[in-house]
Order: structure tokens, then sequence, then C-alpha cells
């Protein structure tokens, strides 16, 4: 079954026909400045399964391991929808929010706790990770 999502105005469609390699709830500060203050879920999938429609713009940073990161969002919108790492050439994550069902994604843990702010929420059923795992 493919997993589908896309973009708040619709102008960006995609389908994953793979299920994801893992999903977990990130604070680092950019996933908070990304999240507008919360953190962030994200799932990775197999490059090669996912299919795309519409324009999607990248913005390119050096992530605190040194890796590039590609962050892609709707030009017409602004929403997140894809980071790509190049630590991790051979998957793509997506913000699970963008997920036509985000319930279809359960996070597997949570990452960069030590960057969260103190009135964060955690799911305590999952395991944490001060930084990058």
């Amino acid at each position: 079954m493919a997993i589908t999502g896309g973009c708040l105005c619709k102008a960006v469609r995609y389908s994953f026909a793979a299920e994801p390699a893992w999903a977990r709830t990130c604070w680092c500060r950019v996933c908070q400045y990304q999240g507008g203050g919360n953190g962030t879920v994200n799932a990775a999938f197999p490059r090669e399964s996912l299919t795309a429609q519409g324009e999607l713009s990248v913005r390119e940073m050096t992530a605190d391991s040194g890796n590039t990161m590609k962050r892609h969002f709707c030009p017409k919108c602004g929403t997140p929808v894809f980071v790509e790492s190049s630590g991790r050439p051979t998957t793509i994550t997506v913000r699970v929010g963008t997920l036509d069902d985000p319930s279809a994604v359960k996070p597997t843990s949570t990452i960069w706790t030590r960057a969260a702010p103190t009135w964060a929420c955690f799911d305590e059923t999952l395991p944490k990770v001060e930084a990058q795992p």
C-alpha cells in the first residue's frame, strides 16, 4: 500500500511505495524553527520508493554533524515537505505532518532532547537520545 501526502495548498503531491526505514521526533534547533517552536516528526523512506509531483524550493545548509542538509518546501504555501542528508544518500525524509494519514507512521524514538525547551512534552514510552543518534 502506498503512503501518500502533500503540501497544504496541494501544489505538491507525493507517494512512497515502501515502508519507512525509521520515524522519530526531533527537537534540534533547526527542527524547532521548522516546527514553529515545537519539535518535528520525520520518517525516512528509501529514495527510490518516492514519486513526487509539483515544484519544490530547496534551502541548503550544513548540520551540526557536518552533513549537508537540503530542505525541500512548497514555494506557494511554505510547507516543509522533505529533507535530504548527505550522510544518508539512499533515503529521503518526509515531515510526517504532510502525510494524508499522519497516523500511518509512528515515531519510535525522540532525538535532540538536550536542545528541547524546558516545557517540551516527550512520549515517555519512546527512547530518548540527547543528540543525533
